[in-house]
């Protein structure tokens, strides 16, 4: 098989595993009576994602090649997944468990591709995106799945990880064998883990744009872990109860990554046109319309701000995520540039998207509450409150960021 479709494939199926469960996890916890426990089961993907990576790139660059390391990553993860569905006892341990051998398989997907691509001398840069886009198309295909299939508010949302988990574990037997580091030249443990790039906080400009990172990531997982029990939050409503968004919220939301796909393709036009800071402004304001939109939007009548709001998301997301790493890479000294690309990381889905995915949870416990109606539990409420509460902190920090971050004059259009 044509090697740039063996890694579109393992990309499908590497986010396949994530999509199955990703947005609709909120509406199964509020249905099992874990509503105060979302945000809890959303910031455990940032905990882990701070040491459990960088432990699993060491293991791989030393011991175990990466296609291998990552199958078994994927047994791992699978298997608990599976577990996840079979109880509802331990349910965040199983699930924490899980979350901790998937996250690094993010890293080491991107590895094995990165490895195969070179060994069989092609551009990585241009033969890796094309590549990736499969990865979305993969979370996507299983959003639906498990939409159609019903899964949205049940555990079979985890089973269908899980086997997509155990799928990707076999495939990896088929995949490129990639090298295992046998020199001098074996990452610290300084190094592994990016510590020394946080020398970069010596220079004021790079420290405030880490630090704004780390406020708008707060921002990153909150409608992952909450528009789906919002949205279904609307089916008690006589007027509401058989509309398109709320029978199929996960399709409706898919929407979010559809856009992001096509948002890819603006970023070189938009940071050669308006540079890092105004780029990153467009996507602050991007989140507070996101935010706003789904304050004032309804299944019904105003479904449109809510397609508008999914739309919004892929510059609101991308804007910042590739754009910000885009930055980082041409501010550092390039033998920082994979500490520092690890720093922005941590910053961002690490400590910002923990932080803001338990100061939602927060926010949605005050203005909300739950009833139970068709056999099914609903989060209803103030929805309203806790929209536009996270679209006036995007604002602020976006207000705050146009003030105080100033990059020189020639950084502006790079």
């Amino acid at each position: 098989m044509n090697l740039k479709i063996r890694l579109a494939l393992m990309n499908f199926l590497e986010f396949a595993v994530w999509g199955a469960y990703l947005t609709s996890m909120g509406t199964y916890l509020v249905n099992i009576g874990m509503a105060q426990s979302i945000g809890w089961f959303y910031a455990i993907q940032g905990v882990v994602s701070i040491f459990m990576p960088a432990l699993i790139g060491i293991i791989a660059d030393r011991w175990i090649s990466a296609q291998r390391l990552l199958g078994f990553c994927h047994l791992i993860a699978g298997a608990l997944m599976l577990s996840v569905a079979t109880t509802q006892n331990h349910v965040f341990l199983l699930y924490s468990l899980s979350v901790a051998f998937y996250m690094p398989t993010l890293a080491l997907s991107n590895s094995v591709a990165y490895s195969a691509l070179t060994q069989a001398n092609m551009d990585t840069v241009k033969a890796f995106p094309p590549i990736r886009i499969f990865g979305t198309i993969g979370f996507i295909c299983t959003m639906w799945l498990v939409d159609l299939m019903g899964f949205q508010s049940n555990q079979y949302q985890f089973v269908t990880s899980g086997v997509f988990s155990l799928i990707l574990f076999l495939y990896t037997f088929s995949l490129p064998a990639c090298p295992v580091s046998k020199g001098d030249d074996k990452k610290s443990l300084v190094d592994a883990f990016g510590l020394r790039a946080f020398t970069l906080f010596k220079q004021r400009k790079m420290a405030i744009f880490f630090i704004f990172s780390m406020l708008l990531g707060v921002s990153l997982q909150i409608t992952n872990g909450f528009a789906n029990p919002f949205i279904h939050s609307f089916k008690p409503m006589d007027l509401y109860a058989d509309t398109f968004g709320v029978s199929h919220a996960n399709m409706l939301i898919s929407l979010s990554q559809i856009s992001e796909t096509c948002c890819i393709l603006l970023i070189p036009f938009f940071m050669k046109k308006y540079g890092i800071k105004n780029v990153m402004l467009i996507a602050m304001f991007a989140w507070v319309l996101r935010f706003g939109l789904f304050a004032y939007g309804n299944p019904g009548n105003g479904v449109w701000m809510f397609v508008l709001s999914m739309i919004v998301y892929g510059v609101a997301f991308d804007f910042f995520n590739i754009s910000g790493s885009l930055f980082v890479d041409k501010s550092t000294d390039p033998a920082l540039r994979s500490s520092a690309q690890g720093l922005f990381m941590l910053m961002t889905n690490g400590i910002g998207a923990t932080i803001g995915t338990l100061s939602a949870q927060a926010v949605v416990d005050h203005f909300t509450h739950e009833l139970k109606k068709f056999d099914e539990v609903f989060v209803v409420g103030d929805w309203q409150s806790c929209w536009l509460i996270f679209a006036g902190y995007a604002l602020l920090v976006g207000v705050c960021f146009a003030l105080i971050f100033k990059p020189q004059p020639k950084e502006v259009h790079e």
